[in-house]
């Protein structure tokens, strides 16, 4: 049977020892210890994105769904407590006018964002800010009248 490297390597390592030189690391030793970290710095951090691939993320994933995003039971009871305020005498809604007013409410404040977001992008910034909402509102006529 021909002898191979790795048998090769074997008798050489062996021949060796039994001389007065102390034997040479071999590669899986000098490789375990490199692999052990020695200070903190070597430990690997955790991963973190790059600033907006979250958000972006996040964007694409709610443009996906078609859920509503306002939770509805503090929605009922905010709606219910404004209609208190103005209709004492109404005091009972069906679920389906919950819904739609629901949809409704989070169909307008998601064209006042892309209006707002316009705004802000035509001023040369990401940042919205008040200044953003008060002109999409001005320009769309929504809100209170000016």
């Amino acid at each position: 049977m021909a002898r191979t490297k790795h048998r090769a390597a074997r008798t050489h390592a062996a021949a060796t020892a039994t001389s007065s030189t102390p034997p040479t690391p071999t590669r899986r030793s000098t490789r375990k210890a490199a692999a052990t970290p020695s200070t903190r710095q070597d430990q690997r951090r955790k991963h973190r994105h790059r600033p907006g691939t979250v958000a972006l993320r996040e964007i694409r994933h709610f443009q996906r769904t078609w859920k509503l995003l306002i939770p509805a039971a503090p929605f009922i009871r905010l709606v219910k407590e404004i209609s208190n305020f103005f209709a004492p005498g109404v005091t009972r809604w069906t679920a389906e006018s919950l819904v739609a007013l629901q949809e409704a409410a989070e169909d307008y404040l998601v064209q006042l964002f892309e209006d707002a977001m316009l705004c802000a992008i035509h001023a040369k910034r990401v940042t919205l800010m008040k200044k953003d909402w008060e002109l999409a509102r001005r320009l769309g006529g929504k809100g209170q009248p000016w």
